[in-house]
């Protein structure tokens, strides 16, 4: 099982220009949409989070249910869920403004335990930013990793919701022991600051940098890089395309057995090059269509 650990939330995506064009309230958070993602493509997954119990927090539980994702491990809470709105630019990318002050997700408490299945644990976002839940799934990255699990890190970088830069690039490079993938984009590795060997240095077996629709690059410990062109496709946005990576990355090296760092240091360039060409082919489907739609198994083949 892949445990996915972080917020679920409200993304409010504009359907015209202007400050005032109406909203369309879509299931979203990057910890959320890796989950789906990886419920769509076959991966025993389950969430790890906190929800309301308002008429949104039911509905992301539903669509994670949809998506084959286990959701018992989910705590709940009576105050209202996360709501994110969204700007898409002329390009398709996607802004984002948060309201999260008393909401129901930030007040997350690390369980005592993770399934007895748990194989890898996935993190990242808003989840690592906002306390008093930044501190639990925090010690919860640390906790998987010094038990051996393999854990993946996205930090997905959202600069408002970060009132002290350089305290959290402190935090970040804290989490790097405990952290066996790092995958991150192009302009999070700029505002973190550092290059892919100096992080792997410090414990990942593997970093992936994305690269929009140039494609990807994977770094792994013993000097190899391996880069991928993106797939060519008609963007509508890009809401989900990073999250969609990040699932596909753990599907493909879930159903390779490479869950370890023995796995990854085994992949060798052909191993990486089909990993990465996957990932690549999953994210253009999602940027294909409107909102976080990742891909089904059947739509993205085998990895």
């Amino acid at each position: 099982m892949i445990v996915v650990a972080g917020e679920a939330l409200i993304d409010l995506v504009p359907q015209g220009t202007g400050a005032l064009a109406d909203l369309k309230p879509v299931l979203g958070g990057g910890p959320y949409n890796t989950a789906v993602a990886l419920g769509r493509l076959g991966s025993p997954t389950a969430f790890c989070s906190r929800t309301s119990y308002d008429a949104f927090g039911e509905a992301l539980l539903d669509g994670l249910r949809r998506a084959g994702v286990d959701v018992s491990g989910v705590q709940r809470g009576a105050e209202p869920t996360t709501l994110a709105v969204a700007t898409i630019g002329s390009d398709g990318s996607a802004a984002y403004s948060f309201y999260v002050d008393g909401t129901a997700d930030r007040l997350f408490t690390a369980p005592a335990e993770l399934p007895s299945a748990t194989r890898a644990v996935s993190f990242g976002t808003c989840s690592l930013v906002l306390e008093p839940g930044a501190s639990a799934y925090e010690d919860l990255m640390r906790t998987a990793a010094a038990q051996g699990v393999f854990t993946a890190l996205d930090p997905n970088i959202r600069a408002g919701l970060i009132p002290d830069a350089d305290a959290y690039r402190a935090r970040f490079k804290s989490w790097l022991p405990s952290v066996s993938l790092l995958k991150l984009s192009e302009e999070d590795a700029r505002w973190l600051g550092g290059t892919p060997r100096e992080w792997l240095a410090a414990g990942p077996s593997a970093v992936v940098i994305t690269h929009g629709g140039e494609g990807l690059t994977a770094f792994t410990r013993d000097g190899a890089e391996h880069s991928v062109p993106g797939e060519k496709v008609d963007v509508v946005d890009t809401i989900g395309a990073g999250d969609t990576v990040n699932a596909a990355l753990l599907h493909a090296l879930y159903r390779r057995d490479a869950l370890s760092p023995e796995g990854i240091a085994g992949l060798g360039a052909s191993g990486w090059t089909r990993l990465l060409r996957f990932a690549a082919r999953a994210a253009a489907i999602t940027c294909s269509r409107a909102g976080a739609e990742p891909p089904y198994a059947s739509e993205v083949g085998e990895p």
